[in-house]
């Protein structure tokens, strides 16, 4: 990350390519136990926070990760009562959860308590369901909450978490998913975010072939945009523990009760496209 004329600066490591956003000012800058927190407020992307100098959320495009975290998922299992999230610190997918009537309880574990409070202090509207009684929100580490967890007492796991470097590299291991198999409920799903396909292909297949060896039975990757993240194409990698994940309730997708500004039920049909030379590369 670099900072020059007011321009904040993520280069993208070994792709030859960056992001740049036009900054105002920054707001906040703190150190947490875990990792440097930086808010800054810019001029077309609204606020901005940083995780040791990489982009977390912004005000102008956040609503297209954090409802394809959850949304999806949630119209692909029949019945969805009990959901985990695995981060998601700034609480934007859990706001996206709770949208979701047939939620009775949504547990965030959360390792960085200081990510959530900044969070809840400069972008609120993102927080709004902190509070909603359904919501229970833990400062724990993921892996060690899934490992203690009980079997079958999840519906849903969403892993909602930084880049597989350090404290998350773990949640992208295959004994790690073997735990999220054993804690979900028969038809549980679970779905994480997995990185570019045009960047990090080679991660994805290590996923599907992680989510294969721990059990699950039906694995599909999640295509969306997402322009201030690494080439601006991300992706969720969503598996089923014993049924399908290529159906959805369709019905219920076009006539939902709620506000999205990007899902719907065509672009859920769509993001289960797989482009040829990723599909190559998962079979």
């Amino acid at each position: 990350m670099t900072l020059d004329k007011n321009w904040y600066t993520e280069e993208w490591a070994g792709q030859g390519s960056a992001i740049s956003l036009k900054i105002k000012n920054k707001v906040h800058d703190e150190k947490s136990p875990y990792q440097r927190i930086e808010i800054y407020e810019t001029e077309t992307f609204g606020t901005l926070m940083t995780l040791d100098g990489l982009v977390m959320v912004t005000d102008r495009d956040n609503f297209i990760y954090h409802e394809m975290m959850s949304h999806p998922t949630l119209f692909t299992h029949p019945d969805p009562k009990r959901v985990l999230i695995i981060g998601g610190g700034d609480c934007g997918t859990l706001h996206e959860v709770l949208k979701h009537k047939t939620v009775e309880i949504a547990e965030q574990v959360e390792l960085d308590e200081r990510v959530t409070r900044v969070a809840e202090k400069f972008f609120p509207e993102l927080c709004e369901s902190n509070h909603d009684p359904r919501a229970r929100l833990h400062f724990a580490d993921g892996i060690k909450w899934v490992a203690d967890a009980q079997p079958g007492i999840y519906d849903i796991i969403i892993v909602d978490s930084t880049d597989p470097v350090g404290p998350a590299a773990g949640l992208f291991s295959e004994a790690f998913y073997k735990n999220c198999h054993r804690a979900l409920r028969p038809r549980g799903l679970i779905v994480g975010q997995s990185e570019s396909p045009l960047f990090h292909a080679e991660l994805i297949a290590s996923v599907h072939r992680s989510l294969k060896s721990a059990g699950f039975l039906e694995i599909a990757t999640l295509n969306f945009p997402q322009c201030a993240y690494p080439s601006g194409w991300w992706s969720a990698t969503l598996a089923g523990k014993d049924g399908p994940v290529s159906l959805f309730r369709s019905r219920e997708a076009a006539t939902k009760t709620f506000t999205t500004h990007y899902y719907n039920r065509d672009i859920h049909a769509a993001a289960l496209a797989c482009p040829e030379f990723l599909r190559r590369l998962l079979t």
